[in-house]
């Protein structure tokens, strides 16, 4: 049989849990043809001699709906051996979006995940009204990885309540309409659709994300499309407090699970240093939801987020802080210098929802005032001691003295490493969280694919090389009712993650690029040890260097 790519002499594995075998992989027309001992004659043949041919990974989580405007690669996913994207999570979108409603929209996307309004305004191509024309638009373009678009439901809500979506529930016309609208994005291929529950997420003008407004009336009218149609899946950032799920928070997966008939995914479980039980027994209290298809989410990775007081994103679930978003720096200063401010920030860490202000583990990472250098690397405690002063007003002193320009490092969730492994080898959970595209400035989990095969596979052996790549294959894809994808078999499309297993890896902590619209920054983690990554048969990258190819599609759910 002739081929038009043929990868020779690799240790596949599959992506469905069973053992490696050593076999040749040929490909025509973008689907696997045969897997075995191959000697067909072939357009492309990749020698893949002790490397490893998996599945390309699916990444359940990002936020690359703005940035697949200006960046037809997808990077850095892309490095890391992923090759389907899933985009439209935790509520917040572009689309559908009238033309006067572009900066509200572009606003719920800097405070929600933290993407400059700049880069917004030079990036983001606005060739678009409906979200089956933004489906349409991102198919235009090209595409060097396959795009599953799930409907933020935030913008559907703007679209038909226009700013009053972000003080109250719908009436019963327009719940209709909304209704009307996700059906028209499921027809024309979504994959369901994603809310909020989390206070930190607030929108245009530091008001609530208009998703979080919706009554349960609207949330079982929204859930009866998927449940009408027979497919797609629905997220929710839901936990208020990291790895805990309240009575509230419970009805609403109760809901969705009820009134859909399809799954859930639900942000997050991630290990407390404050409370070191709490994901345990949330698993154990969320058992009967999980067994009926409420999937929690989970990182691999300590989970290390930058903060920056002028756009202060994590800190914005205390009600203190939500003045300081969206205001001029001078205003900004003027706020946290304020003793009323402070005692208000002093007293809501005492009930701590994501920010717990251990001071020990916020170091300084960056600043623009040569006189403050002395204290990069260093941690918040350490500093106060030094100055004579509380951790809490150095912190926000020295943010002050670097006119809030200073960044600062700190371990939010997975700081005990030695804890992740009973995370991530839970059947219960599904590994992702990567947050590709959003928090440009301030966190980079995008090579969370690449950590966990040379961190937790070849490093510290805590579970094997073929439960690895199952996890970040065809787990995911299976979720999201991509049954084409996430495994090595004839019939599959052909993606793959050509690695090293002796190379593998990522770092825990990226580095700055000024490489977005305007000169923008973003933090990036680079990839170690991906040989190949090859979407619907092209090779995208070949020993990391780009190869031009634009074979990514556009997923519809019915045909996934």
């Amino acid at each position: 049989m002739a081929y038009d790519l043929l990868i020779k002499n690799g240790t596949v594995v599959d992506g469905t849990g069973a053992a490696p075998i050593h076999a040749d992989v040929g490909v025509r027309d973008g689907i696997i043809v045969e897997v075995g001992k191959l000697s067909g004659a072939a357009t492309r043949v990749v020698d893949a001699n002790d490397l490893i041919v998996a599945p390309g990974f699916v990444d359940p989580h990002t936020h690359y709906d703005a940035q697949i405007c200006w960046d037809d690669v997808t990077s850095p996913s892309s490095w890391h051996g992923v090759t389907t994207i899933m985009l439209g999570n935790c509520g917040v979108g572009l689309a559908p979006c009238r033309p006067e409603a572009r900066e509200m929209a572009a606003w719920d996307l800097v405070n929600v995940e933290a993407i400059p309004f700049d880069v917004l305004k030079q990036g983001v191509t606005w060739d678009w009204e409906s979200f089956p024309e933004y489906m349409a638009a991102a198919a235009r373009r090209g595409s060097g990885l396959n795009m599953g678009f799930l409907c933020a439901l935030t913008p559907f809500r703007h679209y038909v309540m226009g700013e009053e979506s972000m003080e109250r529930a719908a009436s019963v016309a327009e719940m209709n309409e909304v209704t009307r609208l996700l059906r028209e994005a499921m027809e024309a291929g979504a994959f369901g659709f994603t809310t909020t529950s989390a206070p930190q997420h607030l929108g245009y003008k530091g008001r609530p994300l208009a998703c979080r407004l919706a009554s349960h009336d609207e949330l079982r009218s929204y859930s009866h499309v998927l449940r009408d149609l027979g497919r797609g899946s629905i997220e929710i950032a839901l936990t208020s407090q990291a790895s805990k799920v309240n009575a509230d928070e419970r009805a609403l997966l109760e809901l969705f699970l009820s009134e859909s008939g399809r799954p859930v995914t639900w942000l997050a479980l991630l290990n407390r240093d404050d409370d070191p039980d709490a994901v345990q027994n949330t698993l154990v209290e969320t058992a009967d939801l999980i067994a009926r298809g409420a999937i929690p989410q989970c990182t691999c990775r300590p989970f290390i987020f930058q903060i920056d007081c002028s756009k202060p994103f994590i800190l914005a679930s205390m009600a203190c802080w939500v003045p300081v978003l969206n205001q001029p720096v001078e205003r900004q200063i003027e706020i946290l210098r304020s003793p009323k401010f402070r005692a208000e920030f002093r007293e809501a860490l005492k009930r701590p929802l994501i920010f717990t202000g251990r001071w020990e583990v916020m170091t300084v990472l960056e600043t623009m005032s040569p006189h403050l250098e002395k204290y990069l690397g260093r941690n918040i405690a350490e500093i106060a001691q030094e100055r004579g002063a509380d951790a809490l007003d150095t912190f926000l002193d020295l943010a002050i003295e670097d006119g809030l320009a200073m960044q600062f490092n700190y371990i939010l969730f997975n700081a005990d490493e030695s804890r992740i492994p009973e995370l991530i080898t839970d059947s219960r959970t599904m590994i992702g969280l990567s947050d590709g595209g959003a928090h440009v400035d301030s966190i980079c989990d995008a090579g969370y694919a690449t950590y966990l095969l040379g961190t937790w596979v070849r490093e510290r052996q805590a579970m094997s090389l073929q439960h690895a790549v199952k996890r970040i294959t065809s787990e995911p894809a299976d979720f999201f009712g991509i049954s084409k994808r996430g495994r090595i078999a004839p019939g599959m499309a052909a993606d793959f993650a050509v690695f090293d297993l002796a190379t593998v890896g990522s770092d825990v902590t990226g580095t700055m690029r000024r490489d977005l619209p305007g000169g923008g920054r973003r933090l990036v983690m680079t990839a170690r040890g991906v040989e190949y990554t090859i979407v619907n048969g092209q090779l995208l990258f070949e020993h990391g260097v780009d190869s031009g190819a634009r074979a990514g599609r556009v997923l519809h759910s019915a045909t996934a």
